[in-house]
């Protein structure tokens, strides 16, 4: 009977792990709700792969306990690998699956509320109110559908997001090393990120964290872009250069920002800081602007999404156990 060992499984997680057993009956599944480390590696021993979560750095140590504790099939949870020392677990002889599409849907309808709430000033009316200011003035909104949106990026989330900004009635242009066929059809893509920038209102980052991307929003891009742009990334959190991004707002060249990632955030986010304080000062910064809406990588966070990535992280690792080619595998 093959074996599979998962980790980090939430609360939420845990019928859909559920589910998995129970169409899955020759199949022994054990798991715990405590994150991988090189401390409980040995966990998994004995089993034939494991299922995991990156939400710590998973460096060399940890690679190297799997491997001591006879593992060598691992299936993510979660699309990205920026966490793994991949060339220790190619080194090893891992064979690594991940979930690059789990619900694209969820990742960009949080994206154009927040959006949406930007644009029409609703965290400083929302503070207005709590104090029992009720005059409308200066807090006026802007609609939508008169803005020109920018998308950097059309794969999968890219792609609905712009399905929804069609929906609002607004403008868009996008950019993409890769066209797709449908959006070259319908004329959306400029030449260049430096067009993108001289004419959008609203940017919006839907690209991976590649060495090219890496604060790609920054004091010179910031620069190219028109008076009162919102930046909005619900993608990874190094595409911002988060000091430039503060400049941005300091100077009022920027009207307002969306992040649902942040480049320091692994050790914050998923965690409680109430009794104890943010100990990450420029995110602390971002999250008491009235013009900013920080969200802890929570945009994927929906019971859709959810199942998709448990399920397919089960389907892939049970696939390698038996000696077949997983559906999402990844390239070390």
């Amino acid at each position: 009977m093959a074996k599979i060992f998962a980790y980090s499984i939430r609360k939420d997680e845990a019928p859909y792990v559920e589910e998995w057993k129970k169409a899955h009956p020759d199949v022994e599944v054990e798991y715990t709700d405590a994150l991988l480390t090189p401390e409980n590696a040995n966990l998994a021993k004995g089993a034939d792969g494991v299922v995991t979560y990156q939400q710590l750095p998973y460096k060399a140590d940890t690679v190297e306990a799997l491997h001591e504790a006879g593992i060598s099939k691992w299936s993510l949870r979660n699309i990205g690998i920026d966490n793994i020392d991949l060339k220790k677990a190619k080194e090893l002889g891992f064979t690594l699956t991940n979930v690059p599409v789990y619900s694209p849907n969820a990742i960009a309808e949080h994206a154009i509320v927040q959006a949406a709430r930007i644009l029409r000033q609703d965290k400083r009316m929302d503070d207005k109110m709590a104090r029992g200011d009720m005059r409308w003035a200066p807090t006026i909104g802007r609609e939508v559908r008169d803005q020109t949106f920018g998308i950097i990026g059309t794969g999968h989330i890219g792609r609905v997001f712009m399905d929804l900004v069609e929906a609002f009635g607004a403008k868009i242009i996008a950019y993409d090393k890769f066209h797709n066929d449908e959006v070259e059809k319908k004329g959306y893509y400029v030449d260049s990120l430096d067009e993108l920038y001289a004419q959008a209102d609203v940017i919006s980052l839907h690209v991976p964290s590649l060495p090219e991307n890496i604060h790609m929003i920054n004091d010179e891009s910031i620069a190219k872009m028109k008076d009162d742009v919102v930046i909005m990334n619900v993608s990874r959190g190094d595409l911002i250069d988060t000091d430039a991004l503060l400049r941005g707002l300091d100077s009022g060249k920027i009207f307002g920002a969306v992040l649902d990632t942040y480049e320091d955030e692994v050790g914050i986010f998923n965690a409680n800081w109430d009794q104890k304080g943010v100990p990450d000062a420029r995110l602390d910064d971002l999250i008491h602007r009235d013009n900013v809406l920080v969200t802890p990588h929570t945009a994927f966070y929906t019971t859709h999404a959810v199942r998709e990535m448990v399920m397919q992280a089960f389907d892939n690792n049970l696939l390698m156990i038996q000696g077949k080619e997983p559906n999402t595998p990844v390239t070390l």
